[in-house]
């Protein structure tokens, strides 16, 4: 808030942009700094990247990593909660959520500017890849798509996966969400770097800067770096890259690839109704037409019915 009660429309963020260690405790530490650092060089809403406590588990299926999860309020958010009251600072907290016995998932915490929770996400999309075997670890989320209000305004986060679908950004942003976040852990395999890296990369920041332009929002995208080994692979390498991108896709502040940083940008919430005013996307939505999104694959052959909603009305 502003000192005179108000939101501001003008703030900085500051992307996390980290390499995990083996040990939590020492993460945590690390993270802390980090965000303390950030609210020096003035942001007023902080993100890390995804599962920021440990290294990327996910590489292989192993029931003894579901030991690194934590409660909801728990270690990481009272911790975070501390730096927000210090610095009064709005931070997104991604956490490996234990729910109960053997229910976990993988989550992000909205920690307001007073310490207190603003909103909890869980991840919805999970992935099941080569050395992304998230499923064995995470339930989908069950609370849907979310905007949360803050101090810095109302803002959505989504994690990682997430980041490629344009459903859960539209919703997010349908909810007013000014902001996307997006705590992320995305890297090269080593063996295709070569053939296909610059290209993935490249899809990466594309599609996420195509859902800023598509719903007139900030996106912020907040990566780990360095090149992470599980036991009989060669592992990922994580691509940083961390950036802030306008509602108009243009990136305003970006990290390095192969090193650690600190990723400070300006939203000025003006340019969400400049922008919207002269490509009024959400205005011009077929509300009414969109009746197949609900299903897993429209059935090509002609002799297939619409779904409601779907064709010309007359």
């Amino acid at each position: 808030m502003t000192h005179d009660g108000t939101r501001p429309t003008r703030f900085k963020v500051g992307l996390i942009q980290m390499a995990m260690s083996a040990d939590p405790g020492r993460n945590l530490l690390t993270a802390v700094a980090r965000v303390n650092e950030a609210a020096r060089l003035g942001a007023t809403v902080v993100c890390l990247p995804e599962l920021f406590r440990s290294l990327y588990f996910a590489q292989r299926e192993d029931a003894g990593l579901f030991d690194l999860a934590e409660p909801v309020p728990g270690p990481s958010t009272e911790s975070f909660a501390a730096v927000a009251r210090e610095h009064h600072v709005v931070v997104i907290v991604p956490i490996f959520e234990r729910r109960a016995p053997g229910l976990y998932h993988n989550s992000a915490v909205v920690i307001n500017s007073d310490g207190a929770i603003a909103g909890l996400y869980r991840k919805m999309h999970i992935p099941d890849d080569p050395a992304y075997y998230e499923k064995f670890y995470f339930t989908p989320g069950d609370l849907g798509f979310r905007a949360f209000d803050t101090s810095a305004g109302r803002l959505g986060t989504l994690v990682c996966w997430d980041q490629w679908y344009p459903e859960g950004a539209r919703l997010t942003a349908l909810q007013g969400a000014n902001v996307l976040f997006y705590p992320t852990a995305i890297g090269w395999h080593p063996a295709e770097k070569k053939s296909h890296g610059a290209q993935q990369l490249d899809a990466w920041r594309t599609v996420q800067r195509g859902h800023a332009i598509a719903n007139g929002v900030f996106v912020a995208a907040a990566n780990r770096v360095g090149h992470e080994r599980a036991e009989g692979g060669e592992g990922i390498e994580f691509w940083g890259s961390s950036f802030l991108c306008d509602p108009f896709g243009v990136v305003i502040a970006e990290g390095p690839v192969d090193r650690e940083a600190i990723v400070i940008g300006e939203v000025d919430l003006a340019r969400i109704e400049e922008t919207r005013r002269g490509w009024p996307f959400l205005r011009d939505r077929r509300v009414d037409a969109y009746g197949g999104i609900g299903s897993r694959f429209l059935d090509a052959s002609p002799l297939s019915p619409l779904p409601k909603g779907e064709g010309n009305r007359k």
